[in-house]
C-alpha cells in the first residue's frame, strides 16, 4: 500500500517506520521543513524512541520511507491516510483548539483522491470524527464518506520512548462511521501492526471494532481521564496521611494486595501530552462530570503543595537558594509538555527564592531558552525539590549541593539512605 501520515513528531514518526517495516510505501507530511530534511537524511530527528535510529537508517536509503511538507506528494492516490496532528486546549476555557488540526484537514482534503481510508489518531472529543472531521473532508474535497472514501478513528495508545513495544502490547481500538469503513480500517491495521499474545485480555489481542467512531473516541478519553482521576484520588489520601502522620505508601500497597484496589502513586505534578489534558477533552462535552473536573483541578495544585510543605519545614523561602530537578514532565523523557517544572519555579519565585534549574537531558542553553537559571550539580543550594523522576537521581546525595538543608522528593523516587544527615519529605509519606 502507499500510506501517509500526517505529522512526524514523537508519535507520527514512529508509526509512519513501523508501517514501513511492514512493505508498503509510506510518506510523511510535515508543516516543519527543518525535521522533514532531517528525516530525509535518514537521521533520527529526536533523542528517546528505542528502534528508531535503526528503523530510519535502513529505510530511507532503502527508499521505503521519505518526508515532505507538500500534501500533494502524499495524499494522492494514497489508499490510507493517517494523522497524528497534535490538538490543542485552551489553558483558560479548558476547550480544544482544533487551530493545526483543522488546517490538516482541509490540505488534506483538497488532494484527496477516491478510494482512501482516512484514519485520526489524535485523541478527540467524543464525536469530532463525525460531525468536524466529515463534514470539512466533504465540503472541501466534494467526495461523499462512505461511497469516495471511508474515514475512522483509532486512538494512538502508546508512549514516547517505547511506540513499538507499546504498538505490539495493546489492542489497537478502531470506530468507524459505518459498517464498510469499520471492515476497511480492520483490514489495513491488521496490514501494519503485529500484536503480542496476551492472555489477560477478555478476547485476543488485535485490533478490536468498538462499533462506532464515538466508542473509540471515549476509549481513549476514558483510560487516560480514569489515570487523572486516579492520581488525584491518591493525592488526597497522601495529603490527607500527612496530616495523620501515616506513610500512605504502605497503605496503598495494602489496597493493592486485593485485587479489586489498583490506587497510583501520589506526585508533586502529572504533566504530559496526556494524563492532563485529556480530562479536559472529555469535560468539553460532558461538562457535568464534576468528578473528573475536581480530580484535574486538585492535581494541578500539588506543586504548590510540595513548596507549602518546604516552607513549613524551613521557613521563609525569600533569599533561599532552590534548585528544582527535572524540567521534563517525566523521568527518562525529553519533553516539557505541561511539566510541574513550570508551576512549581513560579510557586517559588512568588515566595522570593532564587531558583536554579537541572536535567540531564537538556542542555543549560535549553532550559534559558525555557525561561530557567540552569543548575550545575555541585553548586550550592539550600533546598532540592526532585520534580521528574530521572535515572540519575538516584546517585544523588547532600555532597551534590554543598550547604543544601532540605531535601523534598516529590515523587518519592530516592533511596532515603542517601539523603542521611539532611531531612528529606516526600508526598504522604
Amino acid at each position: 500500500m502507499k500510506i501517509a501520515v500526517v505529522a512526524t513528531g514523537k508519535i507520527g514518526l514512529p508509526l509512519a517506520t513501523q508501517f514501513a517495516s511492514m512493505g508498503h510505501e509510506v510518506v510523511g507530511v510535515d508543516v516543519n521543513q527543518a525535521l522533514v530534511d532531517v528525516i530525509n537524511s535518514g537521521v533520527e530527528p529526536f533523542p528517546g524512541e528505542a528502534g528508531l535510529a535503526e528503523k530510519l537508517a535502513e529505510q530511507v536509503p532503502a527508499g521505503k520511507l521519505r518526508a515532505t511538507t507538500n500534501y500533494a506528494e502524499a495524499i494522492p492516490d494514497a489508499d490510507a491516510v493517517v494523522l497524528v496532528v497534535p490538538l490543542l486546549v485552551d489553558e483558560e476555557t479548558w476547550q480544544p483548539d482544533f487551530k493545526w488540526m483543522d488546517a490538516a484537514t482541509r490540505s488534506l482534503a483538497e488532494n484527496l483522491t477516491p478510494g482512501t481510508l482516512v484514519s485520526y489518531e489524535t485523541t478527540l472529543p467524543v464525536g469530532t470524527t463525525r460531525t468536524r472531521w466529515k463534514p470539512l473532508i466533504e465540503e472541501v474535497s466534494g467526495l461523499t464518506e462512505g461511497d469516495d472514501f471511508h474515514l475512522v478513528f483509532s486512538p494512538e495508545r502508546v508512549l514516547t520512548g517505547r511506540v513499538y513495544e507499546d504498538l505490539k502490547k495493546y489492542p489497537k481500538l478502531v470506530g468507524g462511521l459505518n459498517e464498510a469503513g469499520t471492515k476497511r480500517a480492520i483490514e489495513f491495521y491488521e496490514s501494519v501492526l503485529t500484536f503480542d499474545e496476551r492472555d489477560d485480555l477478555p478476547r485476543p489481542n488485535g485490533v478490536w471494532d468498538m462499533g462506532t467512531a464515538e466508542a473509540a473516541e471515549m476509549a481513549k478519553l476514558a483510560e487516560t481521564t480514569y489515570r487523572d482521576v486516579n492520581i488525584g484520588l491518591a493525592n488526597q489520601f497522601a495529603r490527607y496521611a500527612d496530616t495523620a502522620g501515616i506513610d500512605v505508601y504502605k497503605v496503598i500497597d495494602a489496597c493493592n494486595s486485593q485485587p479489586f484496589s489498583h490506587i497510583h502513586r501520589p506526585g508533586i505534578a502529572v504533566g504530559g501530552h496526556c494524563i492532563p489534558v485529556y480530562p479536559r477533552l472529555y469535560l468539553s462535552t460532558d461538562p457535568d462530570a464534576d468528578i473528573v473536573r475536581t480530580a484535574r483541578n486538585y492535581n494541578a495544585t500539588m506543586p504548590k503543595y510540595v513548596v507549602d510543605r518546604v516552607e513549613q519545614t524551613i521557613g521563609s523561602l525569600s533569599g533561599q537558594r532552590v534548585v528544582v530537578l527535572g524540567a521534563s514532565y517525566r523521568g527518562g523523557v525529553k519533553e516539557t509538555a505541561v511539566s510541574g517544572v513550570f508551576p512549581t519555579v513560579e510557586e517559588l519565585r512568588a515566595r522570593g527564592a532564587v531558583v536554579t534549574v537541572h536535567d540531564p537531558v537538556f542542555s543549560d542553553s535549553e532550559l534559558s531558552d525555557l525561561g530557567f537559571i540552569a543548575h550545575t550539580v555541585g553548586e550550592p543550594a539550600d533546598v532540592a525539590i526532585l520534580q521528574a523522576d530521572h535515572a540519575e537521581y538516584r546517585k544523588l546525595g547532600p555532597a551534590d549541593f554543598p550547604g543544601i538543608k532540605l531535601f523534598a522528593d516529590g515523587r518519592n523516587f530516592t533511596d532515603p539512605a542517601m539523603w542521611t544527615g539532611v531531612p528529606r519529605i516526600i508526598i504522604g509519606g
